[in-house]
């Protein structure tokens, strides 16, 4: 069946195309040269020229039955103007390849077969109306015929070819076009990846430093705060609770400083056949020990076909232990995270689901960047550590959220069973 025609293809009712008026001119030209000019023909020439300009304009026509009912008309039109010009004998059998070319650009390769045995079947039928008494069919107006009829059936094949051909080459250029978009994503994507790296190499380095430098006065503050403590005469109470306060924010930009200096320095991986599920199974139990208030159950969903393969235990468990808190702090009282796992060929997925808030769309883009959050305490730290762990494993993270139904952090680790070889100048070979 033929597709349907784009919206490009459809003309505006009342604009004029220089098809328009070229179609004007030939099927024109036709009636000032004829040797007969009778009002039948006249008529039917205009019918003919009057439906290949309205044609492009009707949109019923542009579904795969209006390409076969344009074609019939044209057919039908084709026939009446050869019979009312001298059937057999008429010099508009060639009028029959409007409606056979028409096949040929619409109805593929069996709608132009059809249409052309149609087309010779309707030429020929005039044979029918011939007095076989009277007169006698010489054998060289039989060969005439065939001739005719060869030419007809050469057109019809030439046109398929040419429109097949043309249609294999828009599909080469659209083929094309996409593999270029495609190549200029992944371009757009590895140039933000770089100037990503760039500002977390020169954050890291900010960081580090000023972690050195916050640390020596922070633990002036608390040694400060614990000797006014202890020589205050008579332990005044207002003195022990503000020294408290002190010492438990002390306490506070310590760990914050910590996490700092945890996305900023190197994370070497140690990597150890290990079985995921043990490893999601302590991450779980680690998650369950230290869980926010809010109630929530963890329901693992393993898969059996998940082998062991090179990780580092201790990073992954970081990395889950961190999306389970993410997914807890999403989801209501009482709500549902699945821990699951799958295989798929060379690559281990871990999937945790939630049926919580979910992620804003302006937001999907932004969640691993260091310092993003949208929670009032949060540091914008937490994602941005696991994807750098899930980076440093070889894996990517992969994210689906819908507002108000919850979210999926898909972490997809290549299932390498051997160590990366080392190339000669220490650095690895993997990327």
């Amino acid at each position: 069946m033929p597709p349907d025609k784009s919206p490009l293809d459809r003309v505006h009712p009342w604009r004029i195309r220089l098809q328009d008026i070229a179609w004007l001119a030939l099927f024109g030209g036709l009636a000032a040269v004829s040797r007969s000019r009778n009002d039948a023909e006249i008529e039917l020439l205009s019918a003919l020229a009057a439906f290949q300009i309205a044609e492009p304009r009707w949109r019923s026509l542009h579904t795969p039955r209006g390409a076969w009912l344009s074609v019939f008309i044209k057919l039908t039109l084709s026939y009446l103007l050869i019979g009312v010009t001298g059937a057999i004998n008429s010099s508009y059998y060639l009028i029959l390849l409007v409606p056979i070319v028409s096949a040929a650009t619409q109805l593929g390769a069996w709608g132009t077969v059809l249409i052309y045995f149609l087309s010779l079947g309707s030429y020929l039928s005039f044979l029918l109306f011939l007095d076989w008494e009277r007169y006698m069919l010489p054998f060289a107006q039989v060969q005439e015929l065939a001739l005719r009829a060869l030419l007809l059936a050469m057109v019809a094949f030439l046109t398929h070819t040419l429109v097949k051909a043309s249609r294999q080459q828009a599909l080469r250029y659209q083929a094309t076009a996409e593999e270029l978009a495609a190549a200029n994503r992944s371009l757009q994507a590895a140039e933000a990846a770089v100037r990503r790296s760039e500002r977390l190499a020169a954050l890291g380095q900010l960081t580090a430093g000023l972690a050195h430098e916050l640390r020596n006065p922070l633990g002036t503050m608390k040694a400060s705060a614990e000797l006014l403590v202890r020589s205050a005469p008579e332990d005044p109470p207002v003195v022990r609770e503000l020294s408290g306060y002190i010492a438990e924010e002390v306490d506070r930009l310590n760990s914050l400083i910590t996490r700092f200096l945890d996305f900023s320095r190197p994370l070497p991986l140690h990597l150890e056949m290990r079985s995921l599920d043990a490893v999601l199974d302590r991450a779980v139990a680690e998650f369950e020990r230290h869980r926010p208030p809010l109630e929530v159950t963890v329901y693992k969903n393993y898969s059996t076909e998940v082998r062991p393969f090179l990780l580092d235990a201790v990073m992954l468990e970081r990395v889950v232990s961190n999306l389970l808190l993410n997914a807890a702090q999403a989801s209501p009282p009482g709500g549902v995270i699945t821990l699951k796992t799958r295989a798929a060929a060379d690559t281990v997925e871990i999937a945790v689901i939630d049926r919580g808030s979910g992620i804003a769309p302006e937001h999907m883009e932004s969640i691993f960047n260091p310092f993003f959050t949208t929670k009032p305490s949060g540091t914008g730290l937490g994602l941005a550590i696991v994807s750098r762990i899930v980076d440093e494993h070889g894996g990517r993270m992969a994210v689906e959220s819908t507002p108000g139904e919850g979210s999926v952090f898909r972490v997809l680790l290549p299932a390498r069973v051997e160590a990366p070889m080392a190339a000669e100048d220490g650095y690895s070979k993997e990327p």
